[in-house]
């Protein structure tokens, strides 16, 4: 009896494990053609393109939102939600919708979205500099909006190419309220489905997004910090696409022939910043040390894997009005005469802040070694994304190593020297010169190409002269993909988007 019973269990367990594997795999083969499944190194701050302009949400918001305008391949504005645009006066540019864009609750998109999503950005702490400068938005018509600046705005269309200035449906934001970032509705390819904090965000095609029903129904974006296991992911099949693999990981699957590997370069900068609201970073004599102690070369060789140029200025070279202001060479003997003037020849104890992001932890402690060599002693800290950006806006920081992507692709810095961009707005060093506001405020409404040249000149010669940040590198970046993944295109702004890429 026992012996029957245990062959007859054998038997079902056999059957129920061969129907579950069946289960399983139609499931799997189902949802391998349906979704994507997308990981990068760390969460979003906020869906809400108002609330944050953090590299991880972008991300995922370009997928979500529109602009009114988008920058082409040569960084030159072409049409999006806004379908042309006239400009009768250099203050005046009046812009004509597409009809029948959708949002993603079936509202059309109006002119009132588009006035309502400019006035709302212009309130938001931290992305309001971006537009600054407009004083009218004006509803001519449900698809004609009247935009006017206080002075001529040379980068006008740049800046509303940004994906934080996405439009932005006034029903659907005003009944949300606060809790708009936790459940966005925009215009784009993908709608939001859901979102479990540290650990992915679901999004699923929109059917009636006006270029057409994306190919891929679903896209699942996953935070993995850990580059090795975003890595391994990629190998067990479990992921699709892969954001910024570096150090070995990177040499590995750079030459895996399982997998498709892009490299290309990047509107970004990598920079160490200085508090300069406190002691002894408010000293110029300190940050004129520290930058001659650093030695770029070890840093690109060993972090980037020479992925990266050495940096000299806040502006990358594929940046308009790019200027190559003399580069600080390391020399230790320098430095510690500069120590030494500034009241610090035994010099001191520092903290450094990273996020959780191994590129810039590795830079740090390259950082941390050369430091040492003129008396700094300097102590690492490593905080989650979040936990950083909100940290630096406030100002509870010394150094830190952050990057900054020029995603306007236009020589405007305001973002990261600004007085009135101090905190979270971007400038995390808190630097503020009325002279050097003077000079942004002018290279802003200057229409002639070669006069703003000539003033963007000025202002890299004094941000060499005045050291608020360090600049580190000019990185590359890179995307690794499964090989049945097609039409994958890096974006040089890092605002990759998922609308036009097939997986076969």
């Amino acid at each position: 009896m026992n012996k029957r019973l245990g062959l007859l269990t054998v038997v079902i367990l056999s059957i129920l494990f061969l129907v579950a594997c069946g289960g399983n795999v139609e499931k799997k083969d189902s949802t391998a053609k349906d979704t994507l499944v997308v990981a990068q190194g760390a969460d979003v701050k906020s869906l809400d393109p108002h609330a944050s302009n953090d590299n991880p949400s972008s991300r995922v918001r370009v997928q979500i939102y529109d602009r009114l305008v988008q920058l082409d391949d040569n960084g030159v504005p072409q049409p999006m939600l806004a379908e042309s645009w006239e400009r009768p006066d250099d203050t005046t540019t009046i812009f004509h919708l597409r009809k029948g864009v959708k949002f993603h609750n079936g509202d059309e998109m109006k002119a009132s979205d588009v006035k309502f999503s400019l006035e709302r950005a212009l309130k938001a702490p931290e992305i309001f500099y971006i537009i600054e400068g407009i004083n009218g938005i004006e509803v001519l018509d449900d698809y004609t909006v009247k935009v006017t600046t206080e002075k001529p705005m040379a980068a006008l269309l740049n800046n509303l190419s940004n994906g934080t200035i996405a439009i932005l449906s006034e029903k659907a934001t005003t009944e949300a309220g606060e809790g708009f970032g936790q459940h966005p509705i925009g215009t784009g390819p993908y709608k939001f489905v859901s979102w479990q904090s540290g650990d992915k965000i679901t999004l699923e095609a929109f059917p009636e997004y006006w270029q057409g029903t994306p190919s891929i129904k679903n896209v699942v974006f996953k935070s993995i910090v850990e580059e090795t296991n975003r890595t391994i992911g990629l190998e067990t099949g479990e992921l699709d696409v892969v954001y910024d693999i570096l150090g070995m990981d990177k040499v590995k699957l750079r030459e895996d022939e399982r997998f498709t590997f892009i490299e290309e370069p990047q509107l970004a900068l990598t920079y160490l910043g200085f508090n300069l609201k406190k002691e002894p970073y408010n000293n110029p004599k300190v940050r004129e040390a520290i930058s001659y102690a650093i030695d770029q070369k070890p840093i690109i060789d060993t972090v980037f894997l020479g992925a990266a140029e050495p940096a000299n200025s806040i502006l990358g070279k594929n940046i308009f009005a790019y200027y190559d202001v003399e580069k600080f060479t390391q020399n230790i003997e320098k430095a510690k005469a500069l120590m030494a003037e500034a009241g610090y020849p035994d010099g001191f104890k520092a903290k450094l802040w990273v996020n959780d992001n191994p590129v810039r932890r590795d830079t740090a402690v390259i950082l941390q070694d050369q430091l040492k060599q003129i008396g700094i002693d300097v102590a690492i800290e490593t905080l989650e994304w979040g936990a950083f950006l909100d940290g630096t806006a406030r100002g509870e920081h010394e150094m830190f190593i952050l990057g900054w992507v020029n995603t306007a692709r236009d020589p405007d810095m305001y973002e990261l020297v600004s007085t009135s961009t101090m905190g979270a707005a971007g400038n995390r060093s808190f630097y503020s010169d009325p002279e050097m506001d003077k000079m942004l405020a002018a290279g802003k409404i200057e229409l002639d190409p070669e006069k703003r040249k000539e003033i963007y000149k000025e202002i890299q010669i004094k941000i060499r002269k005045d050291i608020p940040m360090y600049m580190i590198a000019y990185p590359l970046q890179n995307v690794v993909t499964q090989k049945n993944i097609k039409n994958f295109k890096l974006d040089p702004a890092q605002e990759h988007t998922i609308f036009g890429v097939v997986k076969e």
